[in-house]
């Protein structure tokens, strides 16, 4: 006779999970198909605290869902513009739901976590000092950080075998496993298994129903690839083969939360936009946010670089991530690889339609901590090639007009083509560089000049510029560029201040003429540029039919001057 059917229990239970980042939201908003067939009462409200800014109403909503919530969690709230928001929400809430879930935040949203008799808002256990003795010594390298995440999956183990609170602080251990390999079926599973363990009063029945199963497990340091199997590997051999023809390889940082949450579609344009050029492309993640096992892997053999060139798009430091830097320990590795390093980004605090749509481009946070703290690592030339897209309509950002499927809460990522062809076209340039001979580079320098008319060309406070320009450029002499530096300091100068300054009324050397009609004929964007400061040639360093390139040559380098801005 078959058994009967058991029907899932249906009582409802609120959970609601806030974090930073919109791509661990877009994971747990998928799991809500998965979770609707084992939990049929679950409300799911997944808030990604990076929408705030532009959406009061976001923060409005997260608050109220939090004060209904009976299981809350809380992820990798470090920003003060996401927590301080939020705080007062979530200590009202705390002694009355069911559990409260706090990692990888501030200290005062961690210090928020209440899990049965786990409670991290009182003095430390001699539980938690135990474990800090097993944690060993903080320290930045990227062996202590392997070795952190060796234990996070030994914990949960230990603590299997020891009663009483022990088993909710394995709890916490185990949330942290389910978050950090975030894929779809984690973020499922992390839901499930906090009900099944921490629903209470009128919403405890519901533990008899569930079993979560254990944290599926991920390669912490691997390679992605769209067109691999499974997308991720443990090893660069299950990679595309590299093509006969390619002509340069690229090392790829790209973040493992967003692959494992299915969310790189921004990653897999500029992929493409690389393999175009006939690059070969190897892209890389690590867990967490010290990109350094990864290049240690896949990027050096026998102390060697086997690439042309290294790209992040992590979007911040190369050690350390969003909440600090250790720009020491990157300047480390990065002198072991030695070789170009681009560090772009993709909008991760607004939409590709509110950036194209701003006058100011990026926003304070992004500025920070996506262009000027990598380049404290020693990063050039920062870029957008993708981000987040309210969809629905043509984007107004190029000629293109490229239109993204509507998206439900714009959390799903997209690349922006014409910036990754862009940028793809850049590291081309970059990689095959470094493949040339150091005697046939063409290198350009630029001196400061601001403001113009001032007499500040190569001024700087507290530093003695060209005598510093005149040590690099016999450096670059000895070292077998071509190039003929004036004998003294003074001389250079002269060349490049003075030179044939007085005979064309400009500011300094007259390097060359450009005519207004070849500029006018070559300038793709013209059109822009004239809307902004008037026909060409312009005003600025010009004669009225040329436009005038102030600076000098010597040999294969050219010593330019910052231009003027016309205002």
């Amino acid at each position: 006779m078959p058994k009967p059917i058991t029907h899932a229990d249906a009582t409802p239970v609120r959970v609601v999970i806030v974090t930073m980042d919109t791509h661990f939201a877009s994971a747990a908003a998928r799991a809500r198909a998965t979770l609707a067939r084992q939990i049929p009462g679950l409300v799911l409200n997944v808030h990604a605290a990076s929408e705030f800014g532009a959406d009061p109403k976001a923060l409005d909503l997260c608050r109220a869902d939090i004060a209904r919530g009976d299981i809350v969690v809380g992820m990798m709230l470090f920003l003060e513009e996401h927590f301080q928001p939020l705080l007062p929400a979530l200590r009202e809430r705390r002694d009355d739901c069911d559990a409260m879930v706090c990692a990888m935040s501030a200290g005062e949203v961690t210090k928020l976590t209440r899990m049965g008799r786990f409670d991290m808002g009182r003095p430390a256990s001699g539980l938690m000092a135990l474990l800090k003795r097993l944690r060993g010594e903080k320290s930045k390298t990227a062996a202590a950080g392997a070795s952190q995440m060796a234990m996070l999956r030994r914990l949960p183990k230990l603590l299997r075998f020891i009663p009483g609170a022990a088993q909710d602080v394995r709890a916490y251990f185990l949330s942290l496993q389910y978050w950090l390999a975030g894929s779809e079926d984690n973020m499922a599973n992390l839901v499930s298994f906090l009900v099944e363990r921490y629903a209470d009063g009128p919403r405890r029945g519901l533990r008899a129903g569930l079993r979560a199963p254990p944290p599926v497990e991920y390669p912490e340091v691997g390679v992605y690839h769209p067109r691999m199997a499974g997308r991720v590997a443990a090893s660069a051999e299950k990679l595309p083969p590299r093509a006969e023809a390619a002509r340069a390889s690229v090392g790829l940082l790209v973040m493992r939360s967003y692959v494992l949450a299915d969310n790189a579609g921004h990653y897999d344009g500029v992929i493409e936009a690389l393999e175009a050029r006939g690059l070969h492309v190897v892209p890389a993640f690590a867990t967490g946010l010290d990109a350094r096992p990864a290049i240690e892997k896949f990027f050096l053999r026998d102390g060697r670089p086997t690439i042309d060139a290294l790209v992040s798009l992590m979007g911040f430091s190369l050690v350390g991530g969003p909440a600090y830097n250790d720009a020491k320990a990157a300047e480390a590795i990065l002198a072991r690889l030695d070789v170009p390093y681009v560090a772009a980004h993709p909008v991760e605090f607004q939409t590709l339609e509110q950036w194209q749509e701003s006058d100011r481009g990026l926003l304070p946070v992004e500025s920070t901590i996506m262009v000027a703290i990598p380049e404290l690592d020693g990063s050039t030339g920062p870029a957008v090639f993708g981000g987040r897209a309210q969809g629905g309509s043509s984007c107004a950002g190029c000629h293109r007009r490229c239109a993204f499927p509507k998206s439900a809460g714009a959390r799903d990522m997209h690349v922006c083509a014409e910036r990754a062809e862009m940028l793809a076209a850049r590291v081309e340039r970059l990689a095959m560089l470094r493949r040339s001979d150091r005697a046939a580079r063409k290198v350009a320098i630029v001196l400061f000049n601001f403001p113009p008319n001032a007499g500040n060309t190569g001024t700087a406070a507290y530093l003695s510029v060209f005598e510093s320009l005149h040590r690099v450029l016999v450096g670059m002499s000895q070292a077998g560029y071509s190039v003929n530096p004036p004998a003294t300091v003074d001389e250079l100068r002269r060349s490049i201040i003075e030179g044939n300054a007085a005979r064309f009324g400009a500011l300094a050397n007259v390097h060359v003429k450009i005519p207004a009609d070849d500029h006018v004929r070559r300038e793709p964007w013209l059109r822009e540029i004239e809307a902004q400061w008037g026909p060409a040639p312009g005003r600025q360093q010009s004669d009225g039919a040329s436009i005038h390139v102030l600076g000098q040559s010597f040999g294969n380098v050219f010593v330019g001057v910052q231009p003027a801005f016309g205002y």
